[in-house]
């Protein structure tokens, strides 16, 4: 106090009185406000969120975000079963499969205050189908969408969908309400947000959103006051932030592996906690199939045999990701069926001998890894040492980094001979994972010209293969997975995509809340977060 006393008469002499007053004014603001809302609770994860249209995000992060913020009609339980969300009960199929009814519940309301009912679901699902980023997984199936009575909602299909069920969990179709989105029918309504989950948007920016508790929510109440979501722009700022318990949970995308087995080891000593969900996103390398080097077969085959999966997880991930090969994760299949073959250098070089290399010529794969995913360059750099020290008289990496966003607008116009990517499925079917990577609607020479290869960078295609995706759209049960297996099995012998590994999502939470939990489509049940009591 005698500090401030000091500094009025110093000021008052000099004639400042006036900014003296307006330095009082901020102190007593300072003095007078909240202090920290210790019931909230600072999830940090990494990137920006751009998005939280349900028709235009695409990022684990942004769906993370709406999956608490909407509703989608049923969900996967932490069992792997589908259980009604804003359905009253399981979906009536009908009509050989070509009828989908669903009755609503009657007691849900939009952040908004206006009513959840059959002309809101049907809104949101004809505007997905529309300006949907992701459409192409439901808007070829539809034939019709009406709306019988004010709550039941009858979808009809252009051929039977055995995939439906799960297609209709997708976080993607959650409902937003029609008078909130009366303007934005066809076009993205990006940093709003208004749908029918537990919470409600207070704030958007692209490096941190605020939400907080639905009053007038249909379900069980969250547990917590409400969440302030931190996006760090990289693994260090993350990995200090959960040390320094600036957040009390850390989500695990985008951080680097190292740092994983750190927290991984904190929580075994019980500094922090950690949970792991079900596994669904896999890594994999995309090869370009209609242009020099990659257009032939024997090539990719040999490249398939080059990679030592079991190598690459060790030194990137010290065993926190698994060996994969596979571009479905086991947990959608009946048998575990693994149909790209193991490592196998010598198989390799017979390959390229026979493509004409290895004598005295060696094969350039120029590699593109995502520059802003650690894992990705330490698998291209451990590749390339692996096969400097196998095959370094039949090949040659040559790695390059590009910023992901820049990777995903390139893909389509076959920027990149060689990538590394990695995919989660929309909704927890293997068919979110054959489709996006293998369907195409124009085929020409096995080069497919229009359709989802194209969009993925492969630009590989089959009408066998096509044929098989098709008819398992008319099979259920243990029949439909048999089919897909055939598909996966036959897209092993292309080699245009060639999996890596499979990757569990972590949570670390430090010890002033619960453990999280999982949902069954591998994201984190934010209501279900709780302060534990001082």
């Amino acid at each position: 106090m005698r500090f401030f006393i000091n500094v009025s008469k110093y000021l008052l002499n000099k004639k400042f009185s006036g900014i003296f007053s307006l330095i009082l004014i901020l102190i007593s603001q300072i003095s007078c406000a909240p202090s920290k809302d210790n019931k909230r609770i600072v999830i940090a994860s990494a990137g920006k969120i751009e998005s939280i249209d349900p028709a235009q995000a695409n990022t684990l992060r942004s769906l993370q975000l709406i999956s608490s913020l909407g509703d989608p009609l049923y969900r996967i339980n932490s069992n792997g079963l589908l259980e009604p969300s804003l359905a009253k009960s399981l979906p009536e199929i009908s009509n050989k499969g070509l009828t989908i009814t669903i009755p609503l519940r009657e007691d849900v309301f939009f952040h908004d205050g206006t009513k959840f009912n059959s002309h809101a679901m049907a809104f949101s699902l004809k505007r997905f189908i529309r300006i949907g980023t992701q459409n192409y997984v439901i808007a070829g199936r539809v034939k019709k969408i009406e709306t019988p009575s004010e709550y039941l909602i009858r979808i009809k299909l252009n051929k039977p969908s055995s995939s439906i069920n799960g297609l209709l969990t997708s976080i993607n179709l959650t409902p937003i309400s029609p008078k909130s989105y009366a303007e934005y029918k066809d076009k993205f309504l990006n940093k709003r947000f208004v749908g029918t989950g537990p919470y409600k948007l207070i704030s958007f920016q692209p490096e941190k959103q605020r939400i907080e508790p639905f009053s007038n929510y249909w379900g069980k109440k969250p547990n917590n006051k409400g969440i302030d979501y931190i996006n760090f722009r990289n693994s260090s700022s993350l990995f200090g932030a959960i040390r320094n318990k600036e957040a009390d949970v850390l989500l695990s995308n985008s951080i680097e592996d190292i740092q994983s087995i750190a927290l991984n080891r904190m929580a075994r000593k019980g500094v922090l906690q950690e949970s792991t969900g079900p596994a669904m996103e896999i890594g994999y390398l995309t090869l370009k199939s209609n242009s020099h080097p990659f257009n032939q077969e024997i090539i990719r085959k040999g490249i398939s045999y080059s990679i030592n999966r079991k190598l690459l997880t060790k030194k990137v991930s010290f065993g926190l990701r698994e060996p994969l090969r596979s571009i479905v994760p086991p947990i959608f299949k009946k048998n575990k069926y693994s149909h790209w073959p193991n490592y196998n250098p010598q198989v390799a070089r017979q390959y390229f001998r026979e493509a004409g290399y290895c004598e005295n010529k060696k094969l350039l794969v120029p590699l593109t890894f995502r520059s802003n995913v650690p894992a990705d360059k330490l698998l291209a750099l451990t590749w390339q040492e692996q096969v400097k020290r196998d095959l370094a008289d039949c090949l040659n990496i040559q790695i390059n980094g590009v910023e992901s966003t820049t990777v995903y607008k390139q893909l389509s116009d076959g920027a990149y001979p060689a990538v590394i990517l990695d995919w989660t499925g929309a909704y927890a079917d293997p068919e979110a994972y054959l489709f996006p990577l293998l369907s195409c609607d124009e085929i020409k020479n096995k080069t497919c010209e229009k359709g989802e290869s194209v969009f993925s960078g492969s630009f590989w295609a089959s009408k066998t293969l096509q044929e098989a995706l098709e008819k398992s759209e008319k099979l259920q049960g243990s029949q439909r997975l048999e089919k897909l297996n055939e598909v996966e099995k036959f897209a092993s012998k292309g080699n245009a995509y060639i999996p890596i590994w499979i990757v569990k999502p972590r949570a670390w939470a430090n010890l002033n809340v619960n453990t999280p939990e999982f949902d069954g489509s591998g994201r984190v049940l934010l209501d279900r977060l709780m302060k534990h009591k001082k």
